[in-house]
């Protein structure tokens, strides 16, 4: 019998994902891997646990041992919107590993990604990433949910929704941080949890200190030019407008990967 395998972030859409898979095909074969970056907000776990009790199946939570900032120091490289060895390390290749050693025969499980109605263009290139596996994305079918729509059903459900999306964070991962975000979504960290800014600070000048490097996360349009800059400087410059403080970026874990990534799978990009 075929197995039935979400993709279990932490976040509202992998959620209903996951709700949408057990209403078609029950929960006996159902499971809910999580892989877990160890730098996540202390709420997605209590979302995590409360969440997979609504939606039933088996919830299976693996991890490398590292956070992103520990990865970025051992492959002495610090990540980016181009690059990010976070999320292949962390998320990716442990998630690949895990299926492979538990699904050697592709035919035996079906995969499931959170991704929305508007994200197909993601859902391609992950579908292309997995294969031989299937891939499935069950929130590009109709009835389409926008976020909103996810909270009421997720607390409809009994469950209370993951705390960032109230703070105004797009996503639920790594604690509102990801090196594929833009500098607006930094500064809504620096808003909301200063603590937690002041932490992702000291870690980037502490690893452009190490690589001895003039390397940044942020990159930012001034004057039509693309230029870095340092989570210290746009704390500096946080109280200024201009037109670098309109990039949110976008977290992906599971739908952008490395160009080397892709050509292991024989794969153009």
């Amino acid at each position: 019998m075929t197995d039935h395998l979400v993709f279990y972030s932490g976040g509202l859409a992998s959620w209903a994902t996951a709700m949408r898979v057990a209403e078609k095909h029950g929960t006996k074969n159902l499971k809910m891997l999580f892989t877990d970056t160890k730098m996540e907000d202390d709420d997605l776990y209590r979302f995590l646990d409360e969440s997979a009790v609504v939606v039933g199946g088996e919830l299976i939570k693996i991890a490398d041992g590292r956070t992103p900032w520990e990865v970025f120091k051992d492959v002495r490289l610090l990540g980016n919107s181009r690059l990010d060895p976070c999320s292949r390390i962390l998320k990716r290749e442990m998630a690949t590993n895990w299926v492979k050693e538990n699904y050697p025969d592709p035919e035996s499980v079906i995969l499931y990604i959170g991704m929305a109605w508007d994200e197909e263009h993601r859902y391609k290139r992950s579908a292309q990433f997995w294969k031989p596996y299937e891939v499935q994305a069950t929130l590009l079918e109709p009835p389409y949910l926008c976020k909103d729509d996810m909270i009421a059903w997720c607390n409809n459900e009994g469950v209370k929704h993951p705390r960032l999306y109230d703070e105004g964070y797009p996503h639920n991962n790594c604690g509102g941080f990801c090196i594929k975000s833009g500098v607006s979504q930094f500064r809504l960290m620096l808003k909301k949890n200063p603590k937690r800014y002041k932490y992702h600070e000291e870690q980037e000048e502490a690893i452009r200190k190490f690589l001895d490097k003039d390397v940044t996360i942020l990159r930012y349009t001034e004057n039509k030019q693309r230029k870095k800059i340092t989570l210290r400087q746009l704390r500096e410059r946080s109280d200024k407008q201009c037109e670098m403080f309109d990039d949110w970026g976008g977290c992906g874990c599971f739908s952008t990967f490395d160009d080397d990534e892709m050509e292991t799978k024989g794969t153009t990009i």
